[in-house]
């Protein structure tokens, strides 16, 4: 009776077990050597490769397996090391995460990640050729697209004009991927990887389901379209890691805040170890870690964070959000206690100021962003030994000088020279050296003032005055740029045109220039 008892026990338990079958902690990371994706007879496992669940990373064993805890929910991805491809999913997408949802997810809006049978999760390397010393990277920030329109605006704007010439080996988006229409993702992806280059995506504010009971859960639907919202990803010259730092509060005002959490640190202390010294490492999220308020970045998190990086002696730190463009140096105000100043470049956004303004004639809006940057996309180029160079191209402009001018037309000959030119340094900060000069003469310095750029002032009352909306949206109000120059205009010269040259030192690209000209008039009282 009682072996009759434990058979039918045991037969039970087979078919539970065949029913739920136990989630696979277990995985490869192989070398592709067809370049298919799949482990065939030949390809060995590779040892040494990082793995992490965004808390705990696995290196691989000799032959190329790891184990990781399962948690259901999370994303469990591989850490890219330098000289090595990953395999490439249907989407264009690095194949380098995969979600695991065994049990039933939220129900959300916009799908979250579909539950799915858990199976173990293999990666798949190739080994790349010997490449370029220097490493070229597409920096996007906030595409924020609204509608379909909004998408055919960043592909005709932004992305069509740089397939098959930017040459770049590597892309990084850093935040509001979408405007709160997570449904767009597949769109917005598909026109991304027309590029044809790895692609990494962080998330922003305007990724979040908002329909998520809590900041754990915020994240399933870009988890499931765009991958990890932590991550690392190494190069010979680089290694990237971003960050998700968009707390999001629901239910609460504000409804999110920039920070980092507790399991993100735990990633952190976990890899940084591993992570070479002698290269550049960069930092990407969306809210920017010297953004004050209520929404702004939570200045333990920064200092938590500051303290494991300040032995590191090449960082760099990106971020987007603000929908302006400036750099910020951290010290010991901010939280920073290394050697030098650490440099924050906050990119400026690919869809400008929300896509809006006057349409050009080839019906894609103006969108200067509201410190007069024209929308764009910058690169960031790393050479060996921590070396790098940033620079913002504005979109579909012949004229890539980074430099915006602004001059009255017209003045009175011999009135008091009240009147100045105003230069727009895109790339520009306050040790930025920027002259001008006029008709030729000797090159005089320009002072660096922080008030509205006085080509979108001109933009603001163009849309009071108007009996009818110029477009969709009008432009943004002007707000104090962070790097515009003025130089006063002579009017005591002859009567007439008058040349003006503007000259701008960039930090990266040596001398830039742009031109304009004034006319004066002789006028009686």
């Amino acid at each position: 009776m009682r072996a009759s008892l434990i058979a039918v026990v045991l037969a039970l338990f087979a078919v539970s077990a065949h029913a739920f079958p136990p989630p696979c902690s277990w995985g490869q990371v192989f070398e592709d050597r067809n370049g298919n994706g799949v482990r065939d007879t030949g390809e060995p496992g590779l040892p040494g490769i990082k793995v992490s669940n965004g808390i705990d990373i696995a290196i691989t064993d000799a032959r190329g397996e790891y184990n990781l805890e399962y948690i259901d929910g999370r994303t469990i991805f591989i850490i890219k090391p330098a000289g090595y491809d990953l395999a490439v999913r249907r989407d264009g997408l690095p194949a380098r995460w995969r979600n695991l949802q065994y049990h039933a997810g939220p129900a959300l809006k916009y799908g979250g990640i579909p539950q799915r049978q858990p199976d173990c999760t293999h990666f798949a390397l190739r080994p790349k050729p010997a490449g370029q010393a220097e490493l070229d990277v597409l920096l996007f920030a906030d595409s924020q697209t609204s509608s379909v329109e909004d998408v055919d605006y960043y592909w005709r704007d932004i992305v069509q004009p740089l397939v098959g010439k930017h040459g770049a080996a590597l892309g990084l988006t850093l935040g509001d991927v979408t405007n709160d229409d997570l449904s767009l993702y597949p769109e917005i992806l598909r026109t991304t990887m027309s590029l044809q280059v790895p692609w990494l995506f962080i998330p922003g504010n305007h990724d979040l389901d908002f329909d998520a009971a809590s900041d754990e859960e915020s994240l399933r639907t870009f988890r499931h379209h765009l991958g990890p919202d932590t991550f690392a990803w190494e190069e010979e010259a680089a290694t990237f890691i971003g960050l998700d730092d968009v707390i999001y509060q629901p239910g609460k005002s504000p409804a999110y805040f920039g920070g980092l959490r507790e399991d993100q640190f735990a990633f952190l202390k976990a890899y940084l170890p591993t992570v070479r010294k002698d290269r550049l490492l960069v930092i990407g999220v969306h809210i920017p870690f010297y953004e004050p308020g209520a929404r702004g970045f939570r200045p333990q998190d920064r200092e938590r964070l500051f303290a494991l990086l300040k032995d590191f002696p090449h960082v760099l730190l990106l971020s987007g959000h603000t929908h302006t463009q400036r750099h910020w140096y951290h010290d010991a105000s901010t939280g920073w206690q290394g050697l030098a100043p650490l440099h924050e470049y906050n990119v400026g956004a690919a869809c400008g100021a929300y896509w809006s303004g006057v349409k050009d004639a080839e019906g894609i809006p103006d969108t200067t962003m509201a410190d007069g940057t024209p929308n764009g996309y910058a690169r960031l180029r790393v050479r060996a030994g921590g070396e790098y160079a940033l620079s913002w191209h504005p979109a579909r402009v012949t004229d890539d000088s980074g430099i915006g001018l602004h001059a009255p037309r017209v003045l009175r000959k011999g009135a008091y020279p009240a009147w100045g030119v105003f230069a727009n340094v895109y790339m520009g900060d306050a040790d930025t050296r920027v002259e001008y000069r006029v008709d030729g003469g000797a090159w005089k310095p320009m002072k660096r003032v922080e008030q509205p750029d006085p080509r979108l002032l001109v933009e603001n009352m163009r849309d009071d005055v108007a009996d009818a909306l110029r477009g969709y949206d009008r432009s943004p109000e002007a707000e104090a740029s962070q790097h515009l120059w003025r130089g006063a205009l002579p009017t005591d010269l002859a009567e007439g045109e008058h040349a003006v040259e503007v000259r701008a030192f960039d930090r990266w690209r040596g001398e830039q220039s742009a031109r304009t000209s004034y006319r004066l008039q002789i006028a009686e009282p």
